[in-house]
């Protein structure tokens, strides 16, 4: 079993907690923007951005791999948009395990915001699709590795004196 480590470290293991989800079946390249776009984000306003994508509501704003995609409505600051509703579901079920993981350590879940969130390629699969007179084609699938981290925040109480 191997080793994986996070790509963030000297993190304040009192306040923050981690969770990953090591080679996922989800395209790489829908997990990087759904994890760029929840990125700093509070758990719970996550959470909810990520069930209207899953029900195809909101979309999520590509930035990098926008080649022959489609305009949205409903964008802020991107034009091109799309409903990763696989990659969606992985990264929410991620924010559910980090969540548990804080109620674990005794952190408060309403003060949790996402610190990091990133998504890289893992191992390739390689098979062979058959085709005719003996031939075969390649067939690679790249599975995905996503990272979460979450941090308590303290709150922010302007008093007027």
């Amino acid at each position: 079993m191997p080793e994986f480590g996070y790509s963030i470290i000297d993190l304040d293991s009192e306040k923050t907690v981690k969770a990953s989800g090591r080679e996922l079946r989800i395209h790489f390249k829908h997990a990087r923007e759904v994890c760029n776009t929840i990125r700093g984000m509070r758990l719970d306003q996550a959470k909810r951005y990520l069930n209207q994508v899953m029900m195809k509501k909101r979309p999520v704003p590509f930035r990098r791999f926008i080649k022959k995609a489609g305009h949205r409505r409903g964008m802020q600051k991107a034009m091109v948009g799309k409903y990763p509703v696989k990659a969606a579901k992985s990264v929410l079920n991620l924010l559910v395990s980090a969540e548990g993981n804080a109620e674990f350590k005794g952190l408060d879940v309403d003060r949790l915001r996402i610190l990091h969130s990133s998504a890289y390629p893992g191992i390739k699969m390689k098979r062979a699709i058959p085709r005719a007179f003996g031939r075969s084609s390649p067939k690679v699938r790249t599975l995905t590795h996503v990272e979460i981290i979450l941090e308590e925040k303290e709150e922010t109480t302007e008093e007027a004196g």
